[in-house]
C-alpha cells in the first residue's frame, strides 16, 4: 500500500550528478534543504530525478528512479576529497545510497517546463504519472479538485512557486489565462477559523494580487459537497472572464462550459 512521502522527486541540474547516481549509486541533498523543503517521512524509499534544461532532449521530465538503500551524513569534502576543504567543504549533506538506476515506464513531463525543488509523492503516483502535476500528493482536497481539472482538461499547475518581495508562496493551483492568471486554494476552513492564519493569508493574497494573481478560495465543505454546483462553475466563470485557459502549445485560449459531458470542451485552434 502506497504511503505519502515514500517517493521523492529531486532536481537533477548537472550531468555529473547523474553520472554519480548511475555509476557510483549515490545522490546528495544538503541537510538544510532537506529540513526546509522535505517535510514528510525521511528518508524516502524511492528517489526519482527531475532533469532540467541542461539535459536537452530529456529536459523538464522525470525518467529515472532508484530504490534508496541507506542514508549517511557526510561533509562535502568527504564526498569530493579532491576539492578544497574550505567553508563550502564543511557543508553537511545527506548521501543517499542507491540501487542501480531504472527507467520509468513512461517519462513524466512538465508541460510548462517549470522549475521545481522537491516533490514528495507515493510509489503509485510515481509509476502512473503522465505529467509533473500528477505527482503531487499534498491533500485529498487538492487531489479531488485536480481530478476535476483533468476531466475538464484545465492545464493547471500544482504547488506553483511565486516569489514576491523575497517571500515565497506555493499556490495549490495556478491557471494561466489569456488575460490574467488565477491562484486557487483549498484551505478555506483554516483561513476563516484561525485569525493568525487569516492575517498571513491576507498578506499573501495582497502580495499575489499585486503581481496580477486573482485568488479563489474554497472550503472543505464546498469541495466535498458542492463541487459541481459551486466550485467548478465559479472557477469556469473566473477563467472565462479572463479570456479562457491558455493551453500550452495552443494559440487560441479555450473557454469552459462545465455543463458539457465529461471530456468535452470548447476546442482550441489546433484541436481536432
Amino acid at each position: 500500500m502506497s504511503q505519502r512521502g515514500e517517493a521523492l522527486v529531486a532536481i537533477l541540474n548537472n550531468p555529473k550528478d547523474f553520472v554519480l547516481a548511475h555509476n557510483q549509486h549515490w545522490y546528495r541533498i544538503p541537510i538544510e534543504k532537506q529540513k526546509r523543503w522535505i517535510t514528510r517521512s525521511w528518508p524516502p524509499t524511492w528517489l526519482a530525478f527531475y532533469q532540467t534544461k541542461i539535459f536537452e532532449e530529456e529536459a523538464y521530465s522525470v525518467r529515472y528512479y532508484a530504490r534508496v538503500i541507506e542514508t549517511r551524513q557526510k561533509h562535502r569534502w568527504e564526498l569530493f576529497p579532491e576539492q578544497p576543504q574550505d567553508d563550502r567543504g564543511q557543508r553537511l549533506y545527506h548521501q543517499l545510497i542507491l540501487e542501480p538506476i531504472q527507467q520509468l515506464p513512461q517519462p513524466i513531463i512538465s508541460r510548462r517546463q517549470r522549475r521545481i525543488v522537491f516533490i514528495q509523492t507515493t510509489w503509485q503516483k510515481l509509476i502512473n504519472a503522465l505529467e509533473i502535476n500528477d505527482l503531487y500528493d499534498d491533500s485529498p482536497l487538492e487531489n479531488r479538485l485536480w481530478r476535476e481539472f483533468k476531466r475538464l482538461r484545465i492545464q493547471a499547475e500544482r504547488q506553483e512557486l511565486v516569489t514576491v518581495a523575497k517571500r515565497n508562496y506555493f499556490l495549490d493551483f495556478a491557471v494561466y489565462c489569456a488575460q490574467g492568471k488565477v491562484g486557487i486554494e483549498t484551505d478555506g476552513d483554516e483561513w476563516h477559523a484561525n485569525p493568525e492564519r487569516a492575517a498571513q493569508d491576507n498578506l499573501r493574497d495582497n502580495d499575489l494580487e499585486s503581481r496580477g494573481w486573482q485568488q479563489l478560495r474554497f472550503t472543505r465543505r464546498q469541495i466535498q459537497e458542492q463541487m459541481a454546483e459551486y466550485c467548478i462553475p465559479k472557477i469556469a466563470e473566473t477563467l472565462n472572464y479572463l479570456g479562457g485557459v491558455q493551453d500550452e502549445g495552443k494559440l487560441l485560449a479555450r473557454k469552459l462550459d462545465p455543463k458539457m459531458p465529461p471530456g468535452m470542451h470548447q476546442p482550441g485552434l489546433f484541436d481536432e
